[in-house]
């Protein structure tokens, strides 16, 4: 199994699905795939996909959140408004079909299913990017940088506590050494795994910075530093 080939929801699922969200898995046919990749929202083959998504979606309850194997429709305005939530199998093949993203993904042959679990809406301080390197959690970072968020730095340590007991206990399980893995916590401290991402350069490192760099050494939870501060006599000139 290559660097990609693991990070496929279908295929970490069924090891690792007490620590994520409940999953349906859609198999695609070849064409569906080619009518996913041509972005086409209508007509009988898109129709033929979205009667396969009825059922599934159909015992979530409420709102639900769709991706395929790879990727999500992040580039996509519904995501931007919505965070992604879905409340029909039309809208779900319509959102997935409009995102460049999964059009990309499907024209390489990256896509055989479309992925369903209930939409959760996430806090933005619970979600981190988790840099496994040879079997070790080496660096864990703040997933979203918007700001600084001033409530993490008192936890910090205790949060890098947390995550490295919960690695530990499903490290046995997981399927390659090398890999970087999205989580979120939860109010009551339990961890979802939300996603895995092949090493290197296609996957964003974040507060890491790159990815020539020294990974044999430990950089534990990187937080987005506090705004700077500047005191005394400030003279701007244009």
């Amino acid at each position: 199994m290559d660097n990609k080939d693991f990070c496929r929801m279908q295929n970490w699922y069924p090891a690792l699905s007490a620590n994520t969200f409940l999953t349906s898995f859609i198999k695609l046919q070849p064409e569906e795939i080619e009518a996913l990749a041509d972005g086409a929202i209508g007509g009988p083959i898109a129709y033929n996909v979205i009667k396969r998504l009825r059922q599934p979606m159909h015992y979530i309850p409420g709102n639900s959140f769709v991706s395929v194997d790879t990727c999500a429709p992040t580039d996509t305005e519904r995501f931007r408004a919505k965070r992604g939530a879905v409340h029909s199998p039309e809208s779900a093949w319509r959102f997935l079909a409009l995102s460049k993203k999964v059009r990309q993904a499907a024209a390489k042959k990256e896509v055989s299913h479309i992925c369903l679990r209930p939409f959760r809406r996430m806090n933005q301080t619970r979600e981190f990017r988790l840099f496994i390197y040879k079997g070790e959690l080496v660096a864990m970072s703040q997933y979203w940088l918007i700001r600084h968020f001033r409530r993490l730095e008192g936890i910090r340590e205790k949060l890098w506590n947390h995550v490295n007991a919960f690695f530990k206990s499903i490290s046995w399980n997981l399927p390659a050494d090398t890999f970087v893995m999205d989580i979120y916590i939860t109010s009551s401290k339990k961890i979802l795994i939300i996603d895995l991402n092949p090493w290197g350069e296609d996957t964003d490192p974040l507060l890491l910075g790159r990815w020539d760099r020294d990974w044999g050494q430990k950089e534990g939870l990187v937080l987005m530093p506090p705004p700077t501060k500047i005191f005394g006599d400030v003279n701007i000139s244009f």
